[in-house]
């Protein structure tokens, strides 16, 4: 887990510039998470990553920066969004692959207990 940029120091544009990479850096962790279908890795990068977010947000104050600095700070945060909906698109798909499973599963257990049957890992009293 990387160390967030912003701690420390007085925010300077180079280190505000260095906290949004470090944030891209994150989204791109998340989004490979979500390719590998690793969610507990994906909610632990999340939770590091709305920390920074919010960390980057308070630090970041009224600093002033140059026309440069304004346009790679938003190409930066093009690519965080642009990973963010590609990560949201994954996750409705992985809830929608969820209900369906649940759905299941309620009906089988449905199924079991109007015929009477116990399911097989159901050790408890009939």
């Amino acid at each position: 887990m990387t160390k967030p940029v912003i701690e420390g120091a007085p925010m300077s544009a180079d280190r505000l510039l260095a906290a949004y990479a470090n944030l891209l850096a994150r989204s791109s962790r998340m989004l490979a998470c979500m390719h590998e279908r690793d969610w507990f890795s994906l909610v632990e990068e999340q939770s590091s990553y709305v920390i920074e977010v919010e960390s980057l947000s308070k630090a970041e104050g009224n600093l002033e920066l140059s026309t440069e600095q304004r346009e790679r700070k938003a190409e930066l945060l093009e690519r965080i969004l642009e990973q963010d909906m590609e990560i949201r698109r994954g996750l409705l798909e992985r809830r929608e692959e969820l209900q369906k499973l649940i759905g299941v599963s309620q009906r089988k257990r449905d199924l079991a207990r109007s015929y009477g049957v116990r399911p097989l890992f159901d050790k408890g009293p009939p």
